[in-house]
């Protein structure tokens, strides 16, 4: 057992990803990755390499020097990507088999620390608030959509190509530090996060419970590519998603390809920059059921990235039974199947759907373990 405090105690609780000799974690109070060896605060400017200044990018890139055509490349984006590697070594932590890392009391906190499970098997994350998993030098790319668009790299948590993963009663968000706060370059949103929890590279048997995640756009992705021979994505990829609170986010809650994944109790409240919840993606079997949407129209509760069918039965809408899959088809004149092709059997209780509203913002997130 490791009880920790700072940043230099968890990297060494957390030392060897290949032991696999089982252990527990705890944190205590609040842990921030942005401090050096002695606990001093570092800023951007302290993981900036080989000269990288955002001026200086700004300067280089901008579409009426560089274009809107050719994605960056010469000194200054070799040098923002040798400052992201640099903070990319300082921020992020691997967490390996056969760990349980866990918060001791309500206000356990891992400020601006990416997670990322890799290659493990038997992983618990509970109790912890995990915020500002934040990047410094996000990329522009002028070729990512019809205006381009700057594209952040690090995940609060990252589950990669890892089994047997329960992330329970934990709080992720942006701290005081989101996105909507930051400015805009070359006319479009200086984006500095990327996800709040994904899933890829052939996860497998992964369960989402009981977490609060708010205030984000991106925020779970499962599965990374239509390629099925990449990663191997095909039967695997089974991920549960029950009883979690998503508030205020703008897409992927999540967004599914390949995978059979059963999203039922879950309560969403909608916000400003809603795009929409589920995502039906190449491949996926989706299984909604007894979830509750507020504040988000009934044709945004879903959308389709070339998936085919997904089951949805028992939701509610605004206090309203609707059939999401026909709201959707409705508004985009589509025929999108409302059969995923299997039942979860595995699930020990389902609460009904109207109950979702009190229970779940009650219980779910950090410091509410019972």
């Amino acid at each position: 057992m490791h009880v920790v405090r700072t940043r230099a105690q968890l990297l060494a609780a957390l030392s060897d990803p290949a032991d696999n000799t089982p252990k527990i974690i705890y944190v205590e109070g609040s842990t921030d990755a942005d401090t050096d060896a002695a606990g001093n605060p570092l800023t951007c400017d302290d993981y900036a390499a080989d000269g990288y200044s955002l001026p200086a990018y700004l300067a280089a890139y901008d579409p009426a020097v560089w274009g809107r055509t050719t994605v960056p490349s010469g000194p200054l984006e070799e040098a923002r990507k040798a400052s992201y590697a640099r903070m990319a070594e300082h921020v992020t932590i691997t967490v390996g088999s056969n760990v349980t890392l866990i918060g001791a009391g309500r206000d356990a906190a891992l400020k601006s620390f990416g997670l990322r499970v890799i290659g493990a098997d038997n992983v618990i994350i509970r109790n912890l608030t995990i915020t500002d998993t934040s990047d410094c030098f996000p990329q522009w790319d002028p070729s990512d959509g019809a205006e381009g668009n700057w594209n952040a790299s690090f995940d609060n948590i990252e589950v990669s190509g890892s089994t047997h993963v329960w992330i329970d009663h934990n709080t992720l968000n942006d701290g005081d530090n989101p996105d909507s706060g930051q400015p805009s370059y070359f006319g479009r949103p200086y984006q500095v996060h990327d996800g709040l929890l994904d899933i890829v590279r052939g996860s497998n048997h992964v369960t989402l419970s009981w977490n609060h995640l708010s205030g984000h756009d991106k925020v779970t992705l499962i599965g990374n590519t239509d390629n099925p021979d990449r990663y191997g994505e095909q039967d695997k990829l089974k991920v549960t998603l029950h009883h979690n609170h998503f508030e205020a986010l703008g897409q992927r809650t999540p967004r599914v390809r390949f995978g059979q994944v059963h999203v039922y109790n879950n309560y969403y409240r909608g916000g400003d920059g809603h795009g929409y919840s589920i995502g039906v993606g190449f491949g996926s079997q989706v299984y909604a059921e007894g979830n509750a949407f507020e504040g988000i129209e009934a044709a945004k509760v879903l959308t389709v990235f070339n998936g085919t069918a997904i089951t949805a039965r028992d939701n509610l809408v605004d206090g309203v039974p609707v059939d999401v899959v026909a709201a959707y088809n409705a508004a985009n004149g589509t025929t999108l199947g409302d059969d995923a092709g299997w039942i979860p059997t595995l699930v020990p209780r389902r609460h009904p759907a109207e109950v979702l509203r009190h229970l779940v913002p009650a219980g779910a997130g950090a410091g509410r373990l019972r």
